[in-house]
């Protein structure tokens, strides 16, 4: 028994020790899926996440730019730009989990979200909540500095078929570009066929393409 005792008491220590290491190897494999800056979650894991969540009912699955951040970074530096990603990225994981969904930064200043959406009401409602908290200025040094959005929204209500998140994306990707184009806001996709070709897996036109950057 005394035996026993003596090897339990020396092996406590060991499966102490692996624990704390199991533990800061979960944690760092969490930081890694997460965007440094912007505290979001990073484009795999987030589309690893929102395959599952569009299973689960109806869902907007939402595309951002922001305005005017390239202006605040040539007039206040990329220090500026950083607390704008930093903040943005903030009011965006509020919003996404007051209803009920996950965001992601895709890189830039480009963001994504899959949110529970019920009725067109209920989008109209979420997407000016949206507008409203992105719109707010944020204090940077001596400066308030405010930047705009663009968003495309689609709307997946099907429970009948598996959805395909790269093209929802792609979808919703060509209504910001349009939105952008004309000043800002948001607009919801009427079709969840994308109207443009793709050129290096992205949306013809945008950066890493031959088109014109977006």
């Amino acid at each position: 028994m005394s035996q026993t005792l003596t090897m339990l008491a020396a092996a406590a220590p060991l499966a102490a020790g692996w624990s704390l290491h199991s533990l800061r190897l979960r944690r760092q494999v969490e930081k890694a899926r997460h965007d440094p800056l912007s505290g979001l979650l990073t484009r795999k894991p987030f589309e690893e996440r929102a395959k599952r969540t569009l299973v689960g009912g109806p869902r907007a699955v939402v595309v951002i730019d922001l305005n005017g951040f390239k202006q605040v970074n040539d007039v206040y530096g990329h220090a500026a730009g950083d607390a704008v990603i930093e903040a943005t990225g903030q009011r965006l994981k509020r919003w996404s989990l007051d209803h009920g969904g996950i965001a992601a930064r895709l890189g830039g200043d480009e963001f994504a979200a899959v949110v529970s959406v019920y009725s067109l009401a209920d989008l109209r409602w979420a997407m000016d909540g949206l507008g409203e908290a992105l719109r707010e200025p944020m204090e940077f040094e001596d400066h308030y500095l405010s930047v705009g959005f663009s968003a495309g929204v689609i709307w997946h209500q099907s429970h009948s078929s598996v959805p395909d998140l790269s093209q929802l994306m792609r979808c919703a990707d060509e209504v910001m570009y349009g939105v952008k184009q004309t000043g800002g806001g948001w607009m919801a996709a009427s079709s969840a066929t994308p109207a443009y070709r793709t050129v290096n897996g992205r949306r013809d036109g945008r950066r890493g393409t031959s088109g014109e950057a977006a």
